[in-house]
């Protein structure tokens, strides 16, 4: 069942890996919005602005264990390679002059730079490990603190382009895994009561992107008014919950709807064993529901990991790298059925 080592060098190791709630948590992150003291923010730089704030972000990044990568040198696909990879925004990628990112050669780590703010740290891991990941982010924040004045006030804490960011300047996030909620019809009910909590519920990509393959993004709201603990033990409460409750529908299918259950996976792994053209939407729901198969106990779970990985490889970008060409999207539909098939056919 070894996933192929090409794919294994394109994906991302935390998509890949399961932590700690991993049935339905794909992966914690922490986000933190950061400027420097007494220049513009982005929106309102110049390009030359932008890429002298650049260089000095640069000299403060650590070279032994960052990559740093001036946006406007690589090419559009590179860009939206790190976009499905979630170290860079669907924002960032149309306008990369004078704009960078850092990636930590673990790739738990990253720093977006003149994204709407002079730097973005983010650290992310798999499964539910908020406390891991914000301990991390804050590490790296006080590393960079060290050689960037970053510009703060005691009324109103971290300065951020966007009053929502305002404070701590900290996003936490966390992906979830919800097709049992979907599939019942469950999900509005649930995602508007973790609204009423005060979170945020975005797609795949955040905000105002779609929750493909039952994919959806659990954040806070605010950045004000607590601690940077306090948001993320809020956070976690609120996916906690999430959890009970996909859990408690996953096991009341299996119980009530066995061979429906049974049915709808075992289909979903038919069709991307034999299709021809898949679309990413399509092949995002079909490994969805393999996946829950493989929660479930239905489908062997040696198989998971090479689930995750296609979950990641099937998305146009890494799609295209992974063929070594820019394709047309019927011929994407066409390369995303042929990596599938190939890639299962070596299950047994």
């Amino acid at each position: 069942m070894d996933t192929s080592k090409r794919i294994l060098k394109l994906v991302t190791p935390w998509m890949i890996e399961s932590g700690p709630e991993g049935d339905v948590v794909v992966s914690s992150r922490v986000r933190l919005a950061r400027n420097i003291k007494d220049r513009s923010f982005p929106a309102h730089c110049s390009t030359t602005q932008k890429k002298e704030i650049r260089e000095e972000i640069k000299k403060a990044i650590d070279k032994d264990k960052f990559n740093f990568i001036n946006l406007e040198d690589i090419s559009s696909l590179e860009r939206e390679n790190m976009m499905e990879s979630h170290v860079l925004s669907p924002q960032i990628i149309a306008d990369p002059e004078g704009r960078g990112v850092a990636i930590a050669k673990d790739q738990l780590s990253s720093v977006m730079i003149n994204e709407e703010d002079h730097l973005r740290i983010q650290t992310i891991a798999p499964g539910l490990v908020l406390k891991e990941a914000m301990q991390r982010a804050s590490q790296l924040d006080d590393e960079l603190e060290q050689s960037l004045d970053i510009a703060f006030d005691e009324n109103f804490g971290y300065l951020t382009a966007w009053p929502t960011n305002l404070g701590t300047g900290l996003r936490v996030s966390a992906m979830v895994h919800l097709p049992g909620l979907s599939m019942t019809n469950n999900l509005p009910r649930l995602l508007g009561a973790v609204n009423q909590l005060g979170m945020a519920v975005r797609g795949i990509y955040g905000e105002g992107t779609e929750a493909l393959g039952n994919l959806y993004q659990i954040s806070n709201q605010r950045s004000l008014g607590s601690t940077e603990q306090e948001f993320a033990k809020d956070l976690e409460t609120a996916v906690t919950h999430v959890i009970g409750e996909e859990r408690k529908i996953r096991e009341a299918l299996k119980e009530n709807s066995k061979y429906f259950l049974e049915d709808k996976v075992y289909r979903s792994l038919g069709v991307l064993k034999e299709a021809r053209l898949i679309s990413t939407g399509e092949a995002l729901a079909l490994l969805s529901d393999v996946r829950l198969g493989i929660d479930l106990g239905i489908i062997d779970p040696k198989l998971k990991p090479k689930v995750q990985a296609l979950m990641q490889i099937i998305r146009p970008a890494h799609l295209q790298k992974y063929m070594g060409n820019t394709l047309e999207p019927e011929m994407r539909d066409y390369y995303r059925a042929t990596v599938i098939r190939e890639e299962l056919a070596k299950e047994g």
